[in-house]
């Protein structure tokens, strides 16, 4: 048979194939594992960025969103349920529009109490942190007003 017979190149090359198959298997199962691990730290790496910074200045974000609505409600509230207030005494009193104006005003002043105290510029008072039944009792000349220190 000559050299260049077809039929023997045919039978020769499964073998090669073969062989080429297992190399190409084994390279193959590298490459694999190598990238399933460049995955899973990739995967790792985008956990980390949710958790990171950038989803802590999202947070930030929506609280500074949900701090404003707050603040913008507790302003209108305050000066709507005023001018209600002042509509509901003139019209009861015949007195317009005199109760609209002043507790249109007094709501106005309500609400930006409320919405400095909402956003911590003015402390709470006092009286609404103590129990009533301590508010009753006030220290005498003389008298110690820590139990601790009795």
């Amino acid at each position: 048979m000559p050299p260049n017979d077809p039929s023997k190149s045919r039978e020769s090359m499964p073998e090669k194939d073969d062989r080429r198959g297992d190399s190409d298997d084994s390279s193959l199962d590298e490459r694999l594992q190598r990238l399933k691990s460049k995955l899973d730290n990739s995967q790792l790496a985008a956990k980390t960025a949710t958790n990171g910074p950038d989803n802590a200045e999202k947070s930030k974000g929506a609280a500074g969103v949900g701090q404003a609505f707050r603040l913008s409600s507790e302003f209108i509230a305050g000066v709507v349920v005023g001018a209600g207030i002042g509509y509901l005494v003139d019209t009861f009193f015949g007195t317009s529009p005199w109760g609209l104006i002043v507790f249109l005003l007094l709501g106005f002043a309500a609400a930006v109490l409320n919405v400095m105290r909402a956003a911590g510029m003015v402390a709470e008072s006092q009286m609404r942190l103590k129990p009533a039944h301590d508010m009753d009792k006030s220290p005498q000349d003389g008298e110690i007003d820590d139990p601790a220190e009795k």
